[in-house]
């Protein structure tokens, strides 16, 4: 489906705490800023109608156009919040980004353009580290995805993608009218990644490509605690348990493990590396050490024992086999 000259952009941003208001105000900076301006922002609060009050008025102050503020007070999570947003969007282009991102001026302008191929169906693009303190710096490229950071994969050109990546994302309505929604029990704090499972969805329901657009950047804030031992701990369980809900589904069609193997072919690397490192800096080979065996525990416990992720699985399984939806 052709999406024609100067279509409507429909942005979608979802929260639920006024600690991340800084955060918010930043971002809606960015997408005023846009050099491509045929564009509207859907912001979900929920459950905190401060936020709601708070963004309505920010956005007024800055001058923000075709803003629209929706209050939840029901739990949606971040799957429920963006399938939400995505209902209320008007546009054939309906694009996700985190709360903590800073677009590009030239964002929007290039999401839209990568849409010019009919056979593209979602775009995602590059996020590059903004770090949010001192000497938190020395993470490796190799563990990036850690920080929701894309520099991990070394795509410079655009490259046809597996899924998407919530941080910065788009699809064309087309997705959801073939595909459905996101999963209400998938997210933040779930067995898996909502934007992982709905992108493989789609591409099963659609037949058509997702697209790595390196020109489609966001700025992506670190704070330290997005490299504390707790928090890698869990991010690589959850990494462990998606990946065994893959392997229990026919997502895995849509899904082989090559971006896993470049993954685990990087930690090798690291720890290969680590007595040289001790010689040059021995708190900094320190934290590497510490993160690489708490990588590798974590993710192997996560996909050994995945929990609920099997309930999940079988949830995946019925949805996938029933009918897709029509036109």
């Amino acid at each position: 489906m052709s999406i024609g000259q100067n279509p409507l952009l429909s942005v979608v941003i979802t929260s639920y705490t006024t600690e991340r208001l800084k955060d918010i105000y930043e971002l809606l900076e960015s997408v005023k800023n846009q050099t491509y301006k045929n564009m509207e922002t859907i912001f979900v609060a929920e459950r905190s109608k401060e936020l709601y009050d708070k963004v309505k008025e920010y956005g007024k102050n800055i001058g923000l156009q075709n803003l629209r503020v929706i209050f939840s007070e029901e739990k949606l999570w971040l799957s429920g919040a963006r399938s939400l947003g995505a209902k209320e969007a008007k546009s054939e282009i309906i694009a996700f980004v985190d709360d903590d991102v800073v677009l590009y001026p030239d964002w929007a302008e290039e999401m839209v353009k990568t849409y010019e191929d009919d056979s593209v169906v979602g775009v995602t693009g590059a996020a590059l580290p903004l770090w949010q303190g001192k000497k938190l710096d020395w993470l490796p490229k190799n563990y990036y995805w850690l920080i929701s950071c894309t520099d991990w994969t070394n795509w410079n050109e655009p490259t046809e993608a597996r899924s998407l990546w919530g941080m910065n994302m788009s699809l064309r309505r087309e997705a959801f009218e073939k595909a459905g929604s996101f999963l209400s029990s998938l997210g933040y704090h779930q067995p898996m990644a909502e934007d992982l499972e709905f992108s493989l969805r789609v591409k099963r329901r659609t037949g058509k490509r997702l697209l790595f657009n390196p020109k489609v950047k966001v700025w992506h804030k670190v704070y330290a605690y997005r490299i504390s031992l707790k928090f890698v701990a869990s991010r690589a369980h959850h990494i462990g348990v998606s990946r065994r809900i893959l392997k229990a589904t026919h997502l895995r069609e849509q899904a082989p493990f090559r971006l896993e193997r470049g993954v685990l072919s990087g930690i090798a690397r690291i720890f290969c590396l680590l007595p040289r490192d001790f010689l040059r800096s021995p708190p900094i080979a320190w934290n590497k050490f510490t993160m690489t065996t708490t990588i590798i525990t974590f993710a192997a416990i996560g996909f050994l024992f995945p929990g609920k992720g099997m309930e999940v699985a079988k949830e995946i399984q019925g949805i996938l086999a029933e009918p897709a939806i029509k036109e």
